[in-house]
């Protein structure tokens, strides 16, 4: 009886694979005539092109596929909802598409194929060719951003290697292909900062801010970027007012970065050599507008010690406040051996 049973069931399981052949497949992919994925686009498979018996949605990138259909010959339609439509419509249908068990059948709905473009009017076949002319143009740039974006990239990790000539050279070709980019004109002003070549930084500075304002939406931060490095190449060629002037513009511009660019200027101003008048009042407005960044502090009180009469106790003020607020710092151990000169100079005084 057992072999018996056995013997049942090897000669149904033939039987089995053979049913599952008995169906086939359908799959492709569905654009519109601008050759863009139609999402959500329904496939209906009948057999009288009205009643489908097979219904398969495209996904997201257009594709489709439906599986366990029986041989036969059908028309396949597709049907889509314009913005406009209370209901999905058919636009496009293929006769005689012939399904046999276990093919796996492709077919697929190119609205841009030309047979298809021949069926529209002239007035829809004249807007699908401004769509796909604009479309073009869109494309080309597009590539042309991602080409820029990457070279911007590179330039930034070059002015951080100090590979300042290789980053010049390579934002001097991409202001030339794209002048009306602010943030190309930047970094080519930093650049160039960075080979103290200040008059050329100068003139792509202001050709940044030239180029932001004349944006369709104009960018505060390119705005406080040009201006700060504006700021640093007329302190390179110690215009002091003018770069107290072009700080003050990119502080404007980034009201939330003010204590950063003022910090920049005053740190700007210090490796310049700059009077320390001028240090001090640019320490003071970093000071005013982020008190907790240490920097200022400590290139105030520097500052306050040169010159003929050099104000003691502000400067011991001031390097205690760095330390307060960075007691580990790198300026630490100075600040600390600095305000123990300072005691014995005012105690000096006093005898």
């Amino acid at each position: 009886m057992t072999k018996q049973l056995w013997l049942a069931a090897a000669l149904m399981a033939p039987l089995a694979l053979h049913a599952q052949q008995q169906t086939g497949s359908l799959h492709g992919h569905a654009q519109d005539p601008a050759g863009t994925p139609l999402a959500n686009a329904q496939i209906q498979v009948s057999t009288d092109g009205k009643t489908p018996l097979y219904t398969f949605t495209a996904d997201a990138n257009g594709d489709y596929k439906g599986d366990n259909i029986k041989p036969g010959t059908y028309v396949v339609t597709m049907f889509i909802k314009g913005p406009n439509d209370a209901a999905q419509k058919p636009v496009d249908r293929f006769e005689n598409v012939k399904i046999d068990a276990g093919a796996n059948v492709a077919q697929d709905f190119d609205l841009s194929r030309a047979d298809y473009i021949k069926k529209l009017s002239p007035e829809e076949q004249k807007q699908l060719a401004d769509m796909k002319s604009k479309n073009a143009g869109i494309q080309k740039d597009n590539a042309q951003v991602k080409n820029l974006n990457a070279d911007l990239a590179t330039a930034r990790a070059d002015i951080k290697d100090k590979k300042f000539d290789e980053a010049a050279s390579l934002m001097q070709k991409d202001t030339t292909a794209k002048p009306d980019a602010g943030v190309l004109w930047v970094e080519l002003a930093i650049a160039q900062n960075g080979l103290k070549k200040y008059d050329d930084a100068i003139t792509s500075a202001k050709k940044a801010i030239e180029t932001n304002a004349a944006a369709k939406k104009p960018s505060p931060e390119i705005e406080g970027a040009a201006n700060n490095t504006l700021g640093e190449a007329y302190a390179g060629k110690n215009q002091i007012p003018d770069a107290t002037a072009a700080y003050d513009a990119a502080a404007k511009a980034q009201p939330a970065q003010a204590g950063m660019f003022f910090s920049n200027e005053a740190i700007i101003l210090a490796k310049s050599g700059s009077n320390g008048d001028a240090v001090v009042a640019a320490a003071d407005k970093a000071i005013a507008a982020d008190p907790k960044k240490p920097i200022p502090y400590y290139l105030k009180a520097q500052s306050l010690l040169q010159g003929a009469k050099p104000d003691l106790q502000a400067a011991k003020d001031a390097y205690k406040k760095y330390l307060d607020l960075d007691p580990s710092g790198p300026m630490a151990p100075e600040a600390k051996t600095t305000i123990a000169a300072i005691d014995e100079q005012m105690s000096a005084k006093k005898k």
